[in-house]
Formats: structure tokens, C-alpha cells, sequence
């Protein structure tokens, strides 16, 4: 139906607007000083979901793994 059409591709966008927001937090963990203005809302957004994950898989060598599985769990 027309109601279930919009709803799924409403869900659909939402979490590929959520996938873009982390993508976008993790590649800015990369810089030493990253922009406060932008690093910030990003880690309000992000960080909770992240955080699930990163007590499931700790750091290995100070490389965060736990988004490979946030990611495989947001895109199931």
C-alpha cells in the first residue's frame, strides 16, 4: 500500500542519513584538532549508538573496530 511504501522508504532514508552522520564522525576522528563546531553535534548523535558497541569489541592497537559491527547492525 501507498502508507507502507512511504513509511519503508522513510526508515530507509533515516538510517542512511544515520550511516552518512557516523561515516562523517569517524573520519573526523582521524584529524588530531578537528572543528568543535562540527565534531560535536556529531558525537552528541552518534556516540550512544557507538558506545553499545565499543563494550562488545574493545580497541585493538588503538584502531576502534566496533563500527564495523554498528554499521552491520544499523544496514540488517
Amino acid at each position: 500500500s501507498a502508507v507502507e511504501s512511504v513509511i519503508t522508504s522513510g526508515i530507509f532514508s533515516t538510517l542512511n542519513i544515520y550511516n552518512t552522520l557516523i561515516i562523517g564522525r569517524l573520519i573526523l576522528t582521524w584529524f588530531p584538532n578537528p572543528p568543535r563546531q562540527i565534531m560535536y553535534p556529531l558525537a552528541t548523535i552518534c556516540d550512544p549508538y557507538l558506545n553499545l558497541f565499543r563494550g562488545i569489541i574493545p580497541p585493538l592497537g588503538g584502531i576502534d573496530l566496533s563500527p564495523i559491527l554498528a554499521f552491520t547492525v544499523l544496514n540488517v
